[in-house]
C-alpha cells in the first residue's frame, strides 16, 4: 500500500495511518503578529473557559488578529488608567525627586489596580 495518495476528485492528499487513510488537512498560515502579555493571558483564558470560541477563532484563522486586537486594547487601557490614577492621586515627578520610596509604593499600587481593572474588563470576560 502506498504511504500517501492524492484524490483528484476532492483535491486532498491522504496519508496511511495504520490500516486507514486519513486526510492531510492543515490550516492556512496566519500572519506573524507579536502578541503581548495581555493577549497571551486572554488566550489562556479562552482555551480553558470558552473552548467553542477558541475553536471557532482558530479554525476561521482569526485567532491571531483577535488576540493582537485584545492586546492592543488592553495595553492602551492600562496606560490610560495609570496616567489618570497618578494624576488624580498627585503622584508626580516632583514627588519622585523628593521621596522615591513613597513614589514607588504609590506607583506600584496604581499599576496593580490598573492591572486588575484591565483583567476584569477585557482579559477575563
Amino acid at each position: 500500500m502506498e504511504k500517501r495518495i492524492y484524490d483528484k476528485q476532492t483535491g486532498i492528499y491522504y496519508e496511511l495511518q495504520g490500516d486507514y487513510y486519513l486526510p492531510c488537512l492543515t490550516l492556512p498560515e496566519q500572519p506573524k503578529v507579536e502578541i503581548g502579555i495581555w493577549g497571551k493571558r486572554h488566550l489562556r483564558y479562552i482555551k480553558q473557559h470558552h473552548k467553542i470560541r477558541y475553536t471557532n477563532l482558530l479554525t476561521s484563522c482569526k485567532l491571531t488578529a483577535y488576540l493582537a486586537d485584545i492586546d492592543k486594547q488592553a495595553e492602551e487601557m492600562f496606560f490610560r488608567l495609570v496616567n489618570q490614577l497618578s494624576e488624580k492621586e498627585g503622584v508626580t515627578e516632583q514627588l519622585k525627586a523628593e521621596n522615591q520610596m513613597l513614589w514607588v509604593r504609590q506607583m506600584n499600587n496604581i499599576r496593580n489596580r490598573a492591572t486588575e481593572i484591565v483583567n476584569a474588563e477585557l482579559i477575563y470576560t
